[in-house]
């Protein structure tokens, strides 16, 4: 019942809609909560830490004028109890504002599945056992800003990044029978990755499209190269655009490059952009290595432009024509 968790229900009218405000203190108001929220409700949830994997359910949509909030007011930590399994988060539905709270403590932090036009805003993840937060399963249009993400990885270093987009093509047999696998239009935008990512920073899956990569800063303490993750981006997806970041590379971190491009799958990997990125590379690749042949195809159209800075790559800026 839902007056057996809502503490504070009241109606304020907001650009003449009533909308309905749903104060929760314990772990089960708030998965509650999550689960009968209605376009214009706001969730807010109070200073203290929540134990469990929460879930925002796939009926639970807003809309594009009347979005969900979940909002933490105070320190809020959801705590999944463990790295070895879990998702603190798993969002997968549409139109959500997520604020002001912290995850740790899961296998998973944020996991979006089939997730669309979601805004994820001052959340703070950390100690988690694979990725910190991942855009999965064909989710699209949803901007991830103002967060920080470090010490992932925990338990399996190999899929230790800080943001994920997309699936590699491995998976894509099992899940959508070969046919390729989508989370196109997301925006990662003026975040701080690390310390404490084994993998990429960002890693950007063959079959994603349309991204926008800006104003973030990464820093590279706790890359190990396990599973080929030595770079702050790995780029394998079309037309992402990569622009004024800035990367840095402490001493003792296996970094080899800064940006990588890669094909994985043929015609992936292709039309990237690169620009006003600073690079404190401090290793002995390149700012932006873009690998054009492999035995999956080509890359073509990356363009890198003489705006991105270099300090301390022994290979310099980049290995293809640097563009003005």
């Amino acid at each position: 019942m839902i007056s057996q968790f809502i503490l504070s229900l009241m109606l304020l009218f907001v650009s003449g809609n009533t909308r309905k405000i749903i104060t929760a203190i314990s772990d089960n108001q708030l998965q509650q909560a999550l689960q009968i929220a209605k376009p214009d409700d706001e969730i807010v949830v109070k200073a203290g830490i929540y134990f469990g994997n929460f879930t925002i359910p796939a009926t639970a949509n807003g809309t594009a004028s009347q979005p969900i909030a979940l909002r933490g007011e105070g320190k809020v930590v959801l705590n999944g109890g463990t790295i070895a399994k879990g998702y603190v988060l798993h969002l997968t539905a549409n139109y959500w504002v997520i604020k002001n709270i912290e995850l740790t403590n899961g296998l998973k932090g944020v996991m979006c599945d089939n997730a669309n036009y979601n805004l994820i805003d001052s959340i703070s993840v950390n100690n988690i056992g694979e990725e910190g937060i991942h855009f999965r399963h064909f989710s699209t249009h949803n901007i991830l800003q103002n967060s920080t993400t470090t010490n992932t990885g925990l338990k399996t270093p190999d899929y230790g990044e800080g943001v994920y987009i997309g699936t590699a093509v491995s998976n894509w047999q099992k899940i959508t029978a070969g046919k390729e696998y989508t989370s196109d239009s997301n925006k990662v935008i003026n975040n701080h990755i690390g310390s404490g990512i084994t993998a990429e920073c960002i890693d950007i899956k063959e079959g994603s499209t349309g991204g926008f990569i800006s104003g973030n800063y990464f820093n590279a303490t706790g890359i190990t190269r396990a599973n080929s993750g030595d770079s702050w981006i790995d780029v394998k997806g079309n037309g992402f655009v990569i622009d004024n970041n800035y990367g840095f590379k402490p001493e003792g971190s296996m970094l080899k490059d800064g940006f990588q491009v890669h094909c994985a799958v043929d015609g992936c990997g292709n039309n990237n952009v690169f620009k006003n990125n600073q690079c404190e590379v401090n290793a002995d690749g390149y700012a932006i290595n873009v690998t054009l042949t492999s035995s999956k195809g080509k890359v073509s159209g990356t363009k890198v432009y003489n705006n991105n800075t270099v300090k301390g790559a022994t290979k310099g800026l980049c290995n293809i024509e640097v563009l003005n």
